[in-house]
């Protein structure tokens, strides 16, 4: 049973889209609100108090004319957050056409609306892509493609709805964020001089271990009380999207097990759950095929080295060089597009037997009572690895879920 009922926060993206909409609509009707609400892409709606900044020189560096500053406290609910309390800093300000195009030409921002012209930028606090594999492109803003959406999307709509269309500048900054950022596994992928601003649904979903684990073991025991004993488990958000879109599954009904995989498995045994189609990203799994039962990176970061040790294991060995320059990536994704420059594309080959171990561990972990069949992606890569059953299996969902929807 559930021994806690923790609550739901926002995201740092949530929290910037949220001061964003408040300072755009102060600064183009000068009307200043109370309150601001936001359509979240989970689906889900948030509520934020925005409070207007005087002296915002001493966050952005300058006093800009023709601008106006609002900040929002960011509320990550009960997750373990190291951005939990922040205030999110956005500045808006008027654009000239000039100024947009040398910012379009050499910024480091993002064009995030195209009508009006709204340009993102970072201010301090804000981290810098270094390297490739990233969802953003070197040499920017850590901004995911997300938070970046929901930006432009707020800021459009309140100009749409004034009848505005002059072009806008918005910048977002973290005060503190670049000593946060430390605690975080930022500087290994390669994120520079402070946050990243993610988010994917605009919800932080609360990570006690104690009340995942619960929730966890709550879900498969209400699959196995509705005799089902094929299942579908994902690590998290990137997995349920790729069941979804990709693999034409039933939304919603994946078993998320965030980072307890081994755990997962040894419950979906006990719960007599007896097959599963289990599906996530080549970074989460690649930890899952080197044997750790809790993908979290606090226990460790074996990803390149494994790597490494599946390429030389499936090529018969493989050159310092190239070991070299895997070990030095940041993210599975820079180290599969090396591969897939080489001759014979060895990053399928990878694929594939990643694909394999983490079966193998799962089934280990089960006690062999459950068979899994897996399939690993990247869809930055638009490359995809399966064990053998796997489209079986996932038809085998596909037509039950039909024959639930015909009865029903």
């Amino acid at each position: 049973m559930i021994r806690h009922n923790l609550r739901n926060g926002y995201t740092t993206g949530s929290c910037a889209a949220a001061a964003a909409k408040a300072a755009v609509l102060f600064l183009i009707t000068g009307k200043k609100p109370d309150q601001v609400t936001l359509d979240l892409p989970g689906g889900e709606s948030g509520t934020w108090i925005p409070v207007p900044v005087s002296d915002d020189n001493k966050v952005f560096g300058e006093t800009r004319m023709g601008s106006c500053s609002f900040r929002v406290q960011k509320d990550a609910g009960d997750d373990p957050d190291v951005t939990n309390g922040s205030w999110i800093y956005v500045r808006a300000a008027l654009l000239s056409k000039e100024e947009l195009a040398a910012r379009l030409r050499y910024g480091k921002g993002y064009l995030v609306s195209a009508e009006p012209t709204v340009y993102l930028d970072g201010g301090c606090g804000i981290g810098l892509v270094t390297r490739e594999g990233l969802s953003c492109p070197p040499g920017h803003y850590a901004f995911n493609p997300v938070p970046r959406e929901m930006i432009g999307g707020a800021v459009e709509k309140v100009c749409r709805d004034a009848g505005y269309r002059e072009p806008l500048l918005i910048t977002v900054a973290i005060p503190g964020g670049e000593k946060l950022a430390k605690k975080t596994f930022n500087p290994r992928l390669g994120i520079t001089g402070g946050l990243s601003v993610l988010g994917t649904t605009g919800i932080v979903r609360p990570m006690s271990e104690e009340a995942l684990q619960d929730t966890i073991c709550l879900e498969l025991h209400m699959n196995s009380l509705a005799g089902k004993t094929l299942i579908m488990m994902t690590p998290g958000n990137y997995g349920e999207t790729f069941l979804e879109e990709q693999m034409k599954l039933p939304a919603g009904k994946a078993v998320v097990c965030s980072n307890f995989v081994g755990d997962s498995a040894a419950m979906a045994a006990k719960e007599g759950i007896r097959r599963i189609l289990f599906v996530g990203h080549i970074g989460k799994l690649i930890k899952v095929a080197a044997g750790m039962k809790n993908t979290h990176s606090r226990y460790g970061d074996c990803r390149m080295e494994t790597i490494v040790r599946i390429l030389s294991q499936v090529l018969g060995g493989i050159s310092s060089q190239l070991r070299e320059a895997i070990t030095a990536c940041g993210t599975t994704d820079e180290a599969l597009k090396i591969l897939m420059g080489i001759e014979g594309n060895p990053a399928q080959l990878v694929m594939n037997e990643t694909a394999r171990a983490v079966k193998a561990q799962m089934e280990a972990w089960s006690g062999e009572k459950v068979s899994v069949e897996v399939v690993v992606f990247s869809s930055a890569l638009n490359l995809i690895g399966c064990t053998e059953f796997a489209e079986e299996y996932g038809d085998q969902i596909r037509n039950e879920d039909e024959k639930l929807f015909i009865r029903g």
